[in-house]
């Protein structure tokens, strides 16, 4: 998917200022958020950059972790003020999607990094392991469990240096594998990928994630 020019600039959807709840807040201190945010716009739904915490108001009820490099969006949550706020609205079982290095933020241990940043999802996650590894690739597979109402068939699968699952604890949910390792999880009103949804032209995950 290439994103328009306009996202460049662009710091929230139209409909943005306006709404009083319903709105996505996009981390945007680094990485791939415009991506996210042209998915949101193509689903006609609210949203926001958060590059400061007072990006992050009432308004938004949920949270995109984008892709990116992790320890560099560690640092400036912390810098920016926004890991707080963040971490409340996780720790309140409100909707989060962390995506490649989102995934690495929201895991509860990293095997080869010893930063634990939100630690709410129950992996362990190696950091860059597929680019090291495999390099980047990309396949498809299924989203959700068979059965499941709300399973995804045939998601386009984008690699780029994802982090790896080391291991999956109890609380933690398996939802997609690739040559039978783990490649998404979910936990509650958590969805996290080692994979990049927002690089395709599929909405699907964006869709599930914006009916938590």
């Amino acid at each position: 998917m290439v994103v328009a020019v306009q996202y460049i600039s662009k710091e929230e959807s139209d409909d943005a200022e306006a709404a009083r709840h319903g709105v996505t807040g996009i981390l945007a201190v680094q990485g791939a958020f415009a991506e996210h945010a042209a998915v949101l716009d193509r689903l006609g739904a609210p949203w926001r950059l958060l590059r400061a915490a007072e990006d992050f108001d009432d308004s938004i009820d949920r949270v995109i972790l984008p892709g990116g490099e992790s320890t560099t969006q560690g640092k400036l949550l912390r810098s920016t003020g926004l890991f707080e706020p963040i971490a409340a609205h996780i720790g309140a079982g409100k909707p989060v999607f962390g995506t490649c290095a989102g995934m690495i933020l929201l895991a509860r241990k990293l095997d080869n990094d010893p930063n634990v940043y939100f630690g709410a999802l129950d992996a362990v996650v190696r950091r860059n392991a597929y680019g090291r590894q495999l390099g980047s690739f990309e396949t498809t597979a299924d989203f959700g469990a068979p059965g499941d109402p709300e399973r995804i068939e045939g998601f386009p699968l984008v690699f780029i240096r994802g982090p790896y699952v080391v291991s999956v604890g109890p609380e933690a949910r398996v939802e997609t594998e690739v040559d039978g390792h783990p490649v998404a999880l979910r936990q509650g009103n958590i969805i996290a990928t080692a994979f990049h949804p927002e690089l395709t032209d599929d909405t699907r995950i964006h869709e599930l994630f914006l009916g938590l």
